[in-house]
């Protein structure tokens, strides 16, 4: 395995809003962390987020340290499969002794089938089978490849390996909307969330890691750490298997998110090439601007995603100060507000008509203040952009409370009325944990929480 990212350096600093290993909480349901740094390091070896507590992690983070192959060390209990690592046989991505064929662009895979003796066309043919959109089958091995050549077929079966996640079993919310589990090869388990929607508007949302790194404190998939990130296929099977088994039961699938379980561009080698599949005219055919890729942040990676991709892109904000995103967001203390929005503003000027896309979790009592209203609208001046208001989905160990409707409301008049566009994301599927913030399965070893800033824990305690 090639490409892992690496700590280059722990510094131990006190004081501030970080939390203190084996620090009690004054809330219900807050866990004590009693593990020592090194402790919590032996047994999460593969969490990467930017800043742990009194941890500084110092990432190599930036776009020239990226790679096709994982970014992060598996742990010792876990081997990963040659598909979620580097290259195999002559650069092509390969599974034992066969080639994955959904790790591959169209033009990859042509030049792969000529290797073997077989025209372009033949290649057209398959990427067809694969991912065409008048294709009701999408392949999923040899038999299925109607239409091909005998021989071609053969050669297929001997040397390609259609197939890299297994449904684990698929959860109904009373809304509709559809949580699959799929498990991977290596014994993990990802999620993926279609939301069905009355207008047809039929979106699927997509992991790209097992777990996250960016330890958000709002979100229950940011508790597990990161196992480790996602390959190419493993992230453009989930978007095929939902159009497979759900698009005859909920319509037609048109939208894509990568908004399921990771932090997408942290493994953005992988999440650039499944996007540039996902949208490709002979394939699946989604629309560049139906496909949004979120982050929570990370500059580098969000340049060379806005340089190099046409799809659209949302950003986790979350909050007003530096001072409160430090604390729920801890990114933000590598990458502050001033950093990140004034790196939006200079990449948007060469994009052509194209708005990015804020999202904003509202925690009562903590981001939803009018002065909180006022300071975004300040903030995003100059950027063009979409504001989509989120209500807060509560989960197990979790502290913060969701803002009244009343009060979302009212936040989002004021935002309207200074001319912002402004977009409210409804709950969708939380009765079976399938809703923003709610993927995943933390094991006994979770990421820590982080201290509460002085002037949210009178806040806190009332709402626990």
């Amino acid at each position: 395995m090639t490409g892992c990212v690496r700590m280059r350096r722990i510094r131990i600093s006190g004081g501030g809003s970080s939390a203190l290993f084996g620090t009690s909480f004054p809330f219900p349901n807050y866990t004590k962390c009693p593990l020592k740094p090194k402790s919590f390091l032996k047994l999460f070896p593969s969490t990467t987020t930017p800043i742990f507590t009194t941890l500084h992690y110092r990432l190599i983070t930036s776009a020239q340290h990226s790679s096709p192959s994982s970014h992060v060390h598996p742990t010792p209990q876990t081997e990963l499969p040659i598909s979620s690592g580097g290259d195999g046989q002559n650069g092509y991505p390969m599974n034992d002794s066969k080639v994955v064929l959904k790790e591959m662009r169209y033009a990859e895979l042509e030049k792969w089938v000529q290797s073997h003796g077989y025209r372009p066309a033949q290649a057209l043919m398959l990427w067809k089978r694969l991912y065409g959109n008048n294709i009701n089958i999408w392949a999923q091995c040899s038999e299925e490849l109607e239409g091909l050549n005998k021989d071609f077929r053969k050669m297929l079966s001997e040397h390609a390996e259609f197939k890299t996640l297994n449904l684990k079993d698929i959860l109904t919310a009373s809304d509709g909307t559809k949580k699959m589990l799929f498990k991977l090869e290596d014994g993990l388990v990802i999620e993926t969330v279609v939301i069905p929607c009355e207008s047809g508007r039929n979106t699927v949302c997509i992991s790209s890691q097992v777990g996250c790194p960016m330890n958000c404190q709002f979100c229950y998939t940011g508790r597990m750490g990161l196992k480790r990130n996602l390959s190419t296929s493993e992230i453009v099977e989930q978007a095929v298997l939902a159009r497979r088994l759900l698009s005859s039961e909920v319509g037609p699938i048109s939208n894509v998110v990568f908004m399921g379980m990771g932090e997408p561009l942290h493994n953005i080698e992988n999440v650039i090439k499944a996007a540039d599949i996902l949208v490709d005219e002979q394939g699946l055919h989604f629309s560049p601007r139906k496909v949004t890729v979120s982050t929570s942040g990370l500059v580098p990676q969000l340049k060379r995603f806005l340089r190099e991709s046409n799809c659209a892109l949302a950003v986790s904000l979350n909050a007003t100060t530096d001072e409160v995103r430090s604390w729920i967001m801890p990114i933000n203390r590598k990458f502050n507000l001033n950093l990140l929005l004034g790196s939006l503003r200079e990449e948007l000027q060469s994009k052509h008509k194209y708005k990015v896309l804020f999202e904003y979790v509202m925690l009562a009592g903590v981001n939803d203040s009018i002065e909180d209203a006022k300071r975004l609208i300040d903030l995003v001046q100059g950027i063009p952009c979409k504001i989509n208001l989120i209500s807060f989905n509560p989960h197990s160990g979790s502290f913060f409370k969701p803002t009244k409707k009343e009060k979302i409301i009212e936040f989002r008049n004021i935002l309207a009325e200074a001319g912002c566009v402004v977009l409210l994301r409804l709950s969708r599927g939380d009765d079976q944990m399938a809703a923003c913030g709610q993927l995943g399965k933390p094991g006994e070893i979770q990421a820590p929480l982080l201290r509460v800033p002085s002037q949210f824990q009178a806040v806190l305690e009332a709402a626990a």
